[in-house]
């Protein structure tokens, strides 16, 4: 499990606690982009070649584009780490009491993020997500609730929220209530991320909160998305 960093915003000064992303390669490995000791720069313009950062795998050597780490502070800014220039590393894994070399484990295929240009490509990221993840049958809301719950599928009901204001305690709380009645896991999404509440509230019933960036790629900001992110339903 990649180890959380504790980062200050160089546009508030807020302290924010920020855990680098882990998708699998190819391989089926596990791949976390390492991050620099340097501060986080502030991004006046966001564009797609630059959200981008080339990682060599350490299970299988492949070299490959991945998510730019980045973190959306509540005050609005866009802060990216830098990535160091990727290594090689030995493909296989060591059994030294055989003499012998056996390659990792095989995990789930790379998630295949979707470009955000709209709200709508935003509820189509959460949901491909979701069936990444391990969850059936997730669909589009017919907007119950009052627009509570964006997507549903077995076992899990989820948010969206695509607007530029970070999401509330209240969100998450209607959200959570609609899990409990659902007998479901409540999920999460926002481009904007989330107020400290709401981030305070969350922890507390241990609902997951993801942040999705332009490319679509869901990044965990909170412990229960780290777990659901690392094992699944």
């Amino acid at each position: 499990m990649p180890q959380s960093v504790q980062v200050r915003c160089p546009v508030c000064h807020r302290e924010h606690s920020f855990t680098p992303l882990t998708l699998p390669c190819s391989c089926g490995a596990p791949l976390t982009p390492p991050i620099s000791g340097d501060p986080p720069v502030p991004l006046r313009h966001h564009t797609w070649e630059g959200s981008w950062v080339t990682v060599r795998c350490l299970s299988c050597e492949r070299l490959d584009d991945w998510p730019s780490p980045e973190l959306g502070c509540s005050c609005g800014a866009l802060l990216r780490f830098s990535v160091p220039p990727p290594v090689a590393a030995a493909p296989l894994v060591s059994r030294a009491a055989e003499g012998l070399r056996v390659p990792a484990p095989a995990r789930r295929p790379a998630f295949r993020p979707v470009t955000i240009r709209t709200g709508q490509d935003a509820v189509t990221a959460g949901a491909e997500y979701l069936k990444w993840l391990g969850f059936r049958d997730v669909r589009p809301s017919e907007a119950r609730g009052g627009g509570e719950v964006s997507l549903y599928g077995t076992g899990v009901v989820a948010r969206v929220d695509p607007t530029t204001r970070p999401s509330t305690v209240r969100d998450v709380e209607c959200l959570w209530l609609h899990g409990l009645n659902a007998s479901a896991v409540a999920v999460f999404f926002s481009l904007a991320g989330y107020g400290h509440q709401a981030r305070a509230r969350a922890d507390g019933v241990r609902l997951p909160l993801f942040v999705m960036d332009l490319t679509g790629t869901p990044r965990p900001v909170n412990d229960a998305a780290d777990e659901l992110a690392r094992t699944g339903p």
